[in-house]
């Protein structure tokens, strides 16, 4: 289903809370930007507080009831980190596989329909950037069953990764059968033949083959080299060629 932008401001405080998908891989190859304690007490004060709650009691997306402001509801304590491959690591500057995207958490919206909040690190904040359609990242995770989990967004592929192992989970769009395993190394040579070509700086950047597309259908703060993700980077024509599948951009459809 097509998604709603939702923003509010990052409200302080201490709470308690769990991080789905965070963990599971050594040092050497596991994820960069992973939540601490004061991360995940700030996004459970951010998505549990009233802007939220109020942003998700308007939210209704196509075909649901009339939104009931008091029947919308977030559960903070429940968040899905979701993390997506870095262009370092694609080009193989970088031995860091993937960087914090957004961190998910459960919700309804007013009318009751089930929905994600995503709330992203900007600086030295957490805001929410998204209210989602559907309880997917949550899904996800359980699958992932101690792995991290990982986004590729250009054409909505989900993995679980432990350690050195890359697991393809079912949904994804990949032409891959669900519970195919990749060695880490073998999937960043897929990665590479992917999108090494249009990353930043390339012949396909500098003619503008990208035609404006983002992905996130919003401004991307800047990041370091090692953790940028791929997703600004692609475009979505040249991927269905490549990947075999439609792309999915955040903010459009699930």
């Amino acid at each position: 289903m097509p998604r709603t932008i939702l923003r509010a401001a990052v409200v302080a405080g201490a709470l308690a809370l769990t991080v789905l998908g965070a963990g599971g891989a050594d040092a050497a190859t596991g994820p960069s930007g992973t939540p601490t304690a004061a991360d995940t007490a700030a996004i459970g004060q951010l998505t549990g507080g009233r802007a939220t709650l109020d942003r998700l009691a308007s939210t209704k997306f196509p075909g649901a009831h009339a939104a009931v402001a008091a029947a919308a509801t977030a559960d903070p304590k429940t968040q899905v980190a979701v993390y997506e491959p870095t262009a370092a690591f694609v080009t193989g500057t970088s031995d860091v596989p993937a960087a914090l995207a957004y961190v998910a958490v459960p919700a309804r919206t007013g009318d009751g329909t089930a929905a994600t909040v995503w709330a992203e690190r900007q600086g030295p904040s957490w805001t929410v950037v998204n209210v989602a359609s559907g309880d997917y990242e949550q899904k996800y995770a359980a699958a992932a069953a101690g792995g991290y989990l990982l986004h590729e967004p250009q054409v909505n592929a989900w993995y679980a990764v432990r350690g050195d192992a890359v697991t393809v989970l079912d949904g994804s769009v990949t032409g891959v059968a669900a519970g195919t395993k990749l060695v880490l190394a073998d999937y960043r040579a897929a990665l590479h033949r992917r999108y090494a070509d249009k990353l930043p700086g390339s012949a396909y950047d500098r003619d503008g083959a990208g035609g404006g597309y983002g992905g996130r259908e919003r401004a991307v703060p800047a990041a370091a080299p090692d953790t940028v993700p791929v997703l600004p980077f692609a475009v979505g024509g040249a991927l269905v060629l490549l990947a075999g599948a439609a792309v999915v951009p955040r903010l459009r459809r699930r």
